[in-house]
C-alpha cells in the first residue's frame, strides 16, 4: 500500500479525542530571534480536502496548515517542521500541500517503510521532506521492528535525510544501542518523554546525554506539557531541559508540538510554550543556536 493511500473515515467521522488547540494564543514576553523555527509540530486536514484515514490510531481535531500559521505568526515564529502524524498514517498529501503552499517557510518528516516506493521518497525530497519518524510508543499504531526500521533508513540514506526517534522514557534506555548504530544523523523528539521524577541525572537523561556526546544525535527541547507535573510555567522540567541545552547547545532543537494531540492534562498555551524557551536557555547567542542556526543546518533550510 503506497504511503499517500487515501483510505477515508465514514461520513459521520468520530468525536475528536481530546481538546483543540487554544486558538488565540498570547503573546509572549519572550521575543524570539528572527527566523526563529518551530522545529516539531502537526497539522491535520482541511477535512473537506484531505479526509482522515480508517486506519488511523487517534481523531485528531480539524487543525490545518492556516492554523499553524496564524499561531506561528502570533508567537513569533518563522519557519517550522511540520511532522506526519499518526492521525493522518500515510496520507502524506496534508504535509505536501503545506511544503508547496509555504514556498520555503516549512520542511517536513514523513513516516516510511521497508516497502514505501524509492520513487516515492525521492518525491518527498524534492518536496521538502528531510527526515523519517519511527515511532516506539504503545499508544500509537505502526512500530516497526528495529530490522524494518534499519531497512527503510537504507531506503532514505541516499537522500540525505535524518532519523526521527519517538519514544518514551526507559524505553530509550532499552534502545539505546539500536540508536547508536543507525547511520543516519539522529533526533530524539520531546527529551525522550521520560518521568520527571526520575531529575535531571536520572537514568533516561543520562541515556540522553550519552548520545548527544556521539556528535551525531540531537534532542528536542520540547513537550514539557507532557512531562510537567505541576503545569505552567513547568518549572519542574527547566533543570532537564536547561541542562541538556548546555551539555550540546550546537544539538538541541525546539518544537511547539502544535496542536498537541493525545495530551492527557490542560491544552497549554502556546505563548507559555515560547517563554519556556527563555527559562532553559537564557543566553541571548544559545538562543539562537537553538532556535536558528541548529535547525537551519539540521534540517537544511536555505
Amino acid at each position: 500500500m503506497s504511503s499517500t493511500a487515501t483510505a477515508t473515515t465514514p461520513a459521520a467521522s468520530p468525536q475528536p479525542e481530546g481538546p483543540p488547540p487554544v486558538a488565540h494564543p498570547r503573546k509572549p514576553a519572550l521575543a524570539l530571534p528572527a527566523g526563529a523555527c518551530d522545529s516539531h509540530c502537526h497539522i491535520y486536514g482541511p477535512f473537506d480536502r484531505f479526509p482522515l484515514p480508517a486506519d488511523r490510531s487517534f481523531t485528531p481535531n480539524e487543525a490545518p496548515e492556516t492554523a499553524l500559521r496564524r499561531m506561528h505568526e502570533a508567537v513569533g515564529l518563522a519557519r517550522a517542521v511540520i511532522v506526519q502524524s499518526q492521525g493522518h498514517g500515510f496520507d502524506h498529501r496534508p504535509l505536501l500541500d503545506a511544503l508547496a503552499s509555504g514556498q520555503g517557510r516549512y520542511r517536513g518528516v514523513a513516516l516510511v517503510r521497508p516497502d514505501t516506493p524509492p520513487e516515492e521518497i525521492a518525491n518527498f525530497a524534492e518536496a521538502g521532506i528531510c527526515g523519517s519518524r519511527f515511532n516506539f510508543m504503545a499508544h500509537l499504531a505502526g512500530r516497526l521492528s528495529p530490522e524494518a526500521i534499519t531497512a527503510a533508513i537504507r531506503l532514505i540514506r541516499p537522500h540525505g535525510w535524518h532519523t526521527e526517534i519517538h519514544v518514551g522514557g526507559r524505553q530509550l534506555v532499552e534502545e539505546e544501542t539500536f540508536i547508536r548504530t543507525i547511520e543516519t544523523p539522529v533526533v530524539i523528539d520531546h527529551m525522550a518523554r521520560l518521568d520527571i521524577a526520575e531529575g535531571p541525572d536520572g537514568p533516561v537523561a543520562g541515556a540522553l546525554k550519552r548520545l548527544l556526546d556521539t556528535g551525531k544525535v540531537w534532542v528536542k527541547l520540547s513537550g514539557p506539557e507532557r512531562l510537567s507535573k505541576t503545569g505552567v510555567p513547568f518549572s519542574d522540567v527547566v533543570p532537564l531541559a536547561s541542562g541538556l541545552a548546555r551539555h550540546a547547545p550546537e544539538r538541541v532543537l525546539w518544537g511547539s508540538d502544535w496542536p498537541h494531540v493525545n495530551l492527557h492534562g490542560p491544552m497549554p498555551d502556546d505563548g507559555d510554550l515560547v517563554d519556556f524557551i527563555g527559562a532553559i536557555v537564557p543566553d541571548e547567542a544559545n538562543r539562537r543556536l537553538l532556535l536558528v542556526d541548529n535547525p537551519t543546518r539540521f534540517f537544511g533550510f536555505a
